[in-house]
């Protein structure tokens, strides 16, 4: 992974002192509120419902053990002893003092960590897949490309006061698994007639109250290009972004306002400008940051032996979690192992100080100190030899971070609703809770497959509601809490806006109303169709007869297998 060198342990050094003195003179009352704001957003820092809110940045997504060993400490140390896994990849503390928020600042840098843009209208965490590097569908690692925008992108004078806040992922793989359609800017490695790497550049993606999907505005762009073209987009943006309006100021409204052909005109006619200026990446820059990722030492013969063939036959519950939580690696005898951080009764996304501890041993012992985070709130072991899986196996189950639900129903993505955020409607956690103790028999969950609901408190969709096979948003209805549901959504390469299925449901009807959808979805699906591709064949019409017709009977008992 990436390594400070002096100037970057400098500048984040630097901003711990700086922040410590304002935060200081705040509390002294020689800063005022409006003066303070600005500054404690460059720094990650909101001020929720109940308490400051501090978001931590992790770049696409990956950590080492002694950083992870450091965000548990923080939990432990400054916070409830807890931290919540967001969809940017990064992880938020909900209570810390803010009198302690610069010691907090302090302990990151000391491993390499800040929350330097995590907060603000600037761009912020840079993220990509989480299998980047180990995927066996991968073109090329997109992690050094991360890299290099990120440090491009941080302090960028130019960018540090934005319209609104500006979002980039960049994936290296034939499957999406960052989500890239819905970014500001949206970048895939794909490769040109004579077999070279370049990137094509999606715009305008996002959702909050006024959803798009990016589009793309060139389809191949050389490498040592990527960063002029990024500015040039850049400055178009800062130039026409809307600033009298917050709710029109993202550049997916500017895009859809003028149209993409003219928005890409404009971009290019800035970038001719800027194309050989020192913006220009060279391949030794490219090749120095490549180099700070590297494969680690593999064992040649790490094999899977006659063992655990048997186990699989033997231990059903072994058997399902190595179908739901174990994917394939590149390198022969190892495999990434999803850790669930969506075990029943615990609100999506969060992981506890021990729980951090504990995966920091883990990745010590079997994955080479290494973790990633999920965009969609779970963490991963990326390089475990599948000799070892039994025993981590029994290792995760004692620590509750083994449940076998990855893509199911219950690996929900949720925000943290109205238990924290100010702008929340409604709760997400509760709802959270109650499909989970509904849903709860796993034999039922893998007959239904892989199927993605996506909750958010508010219309700003931090969990990304709009792409949800079901997707659930929270508003609020003269004092009382219902769920608008939409149908149809997803991420991904086959990105879609979900439909809105009818009027708001009521909180507790939440659960039963999903029972009913899926009564639908198993009724009408043909051969092994997933839930989507049954919903886009036979459209909207089934799924709200079976959900607003008239209910006066108690909801039938669910049962472990398709059907009722």
């Amino acid at each position: 992974m990436y390594q400070y060198d002096q100037y970057d342990q400098q500048i984040v050094n630097e901003r711990v002192a700086q922040f410590r003195d304002q935060t200081r003179r705040y509390l002294a009352g020689e800063l005022s509120e409006d003066e303070y704001r600005p500054l404690r957003l460059m720094n990650g820092l909101y001020i929720q419902r109940h308490a400051p809110m501090l978001r931590v940045s992790i770049p696409y997504g990956l950590l080492s053990s002694t950083q992870l060993r450091m965000l548990a400490h923080i939990a432990e140390k400054y916070d409830k002893g807890y931290g919540h896994f967001s969809t940017r990849q990064n992880i938020q503390f909900n209570w810390p003092k803010l009198e302690t928020v610069p010691d907090i600042l302090a302990d990151l840098a000391s491993v390499q960590m800040h929350a330097i843009q995590t907060s603000g209208n600037c761009i912020r965490n840079i993220t990509s897949d989480h299998f980047a590097g180990i995927a066996e569908d991968e073109l090329e690692d997109p992690r050094p490309y991360c890299e290099i925008i990120r440090q491009w992108s941080t302090f960028h004078p130019e960018f540090s006061f934005l319209p609104r806040k500006f979002k980039i992922a960049v994936s290296g793989a034939e499957n999406d698994r960052a989500a890239v359609q819905i970014h500001d800017i949206g970048i895939y490695l794909v490769s040109n007639e004579e077999g070279e790497t370049g990137c094509r550049i999606l715009v305008g993606g996002g959702l909050g109250r006024t959803p798009y999907l990016g589009v793309c505005i060139r389809e191949y762009l050389e490498k040592r290009h990527l960063l002029s073209y990024l500015e040039a987009i850049l400055r178009v943006y800062n130039q026409l972004g809307r600033r009298d309006n917050m709710h029109k100021a993202r550049i997916k409204i500017l895009v859809n306002a003028v149209g993409a052909d003219k928005f890409t005109e404009m971009v290019e006619t800035e970038w001719e400008r800027i194309k050989d200026s020192a913006l220009l990446l060279d391949q030794a820059e490219i090749d120095r940051v490549k180099g700070f990722f590297i494969e680690p030492e593999y064992d040649v013969d790490a094999v899977a032996d006659a063992t655990f063939a048997k186990r699989l036959v033997l231990q059903k519950d072994f058997n399902l979690w190595v179908q739901r939580n174990v994917k394939a690696h590149k390198a022969p005898g190892y495999r990434a192992v999803y850790l669930s951080l969506k075990h029943p009764g615990i609100a999506p996304g969060d992981a506890t100080a021990e729980q951090m501890n504990f995966i920091a041993a883990m990745a010590d012992k079997f994955s080479h100190s290494e973790i990633r985070v999920t965009h969609d709130q779970n963490l991963i072991l990326p390089h475990v030899r599948q000799a070892n899986l039994y025993p981590l196996w029994n290792a995760l189950k004692k620590a509750r971070l083994a449940t076998p639900n990855i893509g199911l129903l219950t690996d929900m993505i949720c925000c943290p609703g109205l238990d924290f955020c100010n702008l929340a409607n409604a709760g997400s956690i509760d709802i959270a809770k109650q499909i989970n103790d509904r849903f709860a028999e796993l034999d039922y969950l893998h007959d239904i497959g892989d199927f993605q609901i996506k909750m958010s408190g508010c219309m700003n969709a931090c969990g990304h509601h709009h792409v949800g096979n079901i997707g659930i948003l929270g508003v609020d209805k003269k004092g009382k809490e219902f769920y608008q549901l939409t149908l149809g959504g997803a991420a991904g390469n086959h990105a879609r806006l979900g439909d809105r299925l009818g009027p708001a449901i009521a909180k507790d009807d939440v659960a039963h109303t999903i029972d009913k959808i899926l009564q639908v979805y198993l009724d009408q699906r043909e051969g092994g169709e997933l839930f989507q591709e049954t919903y886009l064949r036979v459209g909207m019409e089934p799924f709200k007869a079976r959900v607003y017709a008239a209910d006066t009977q108690e909801p039938p008992e669910m049962k472990a297998v398709a059907g009722y």
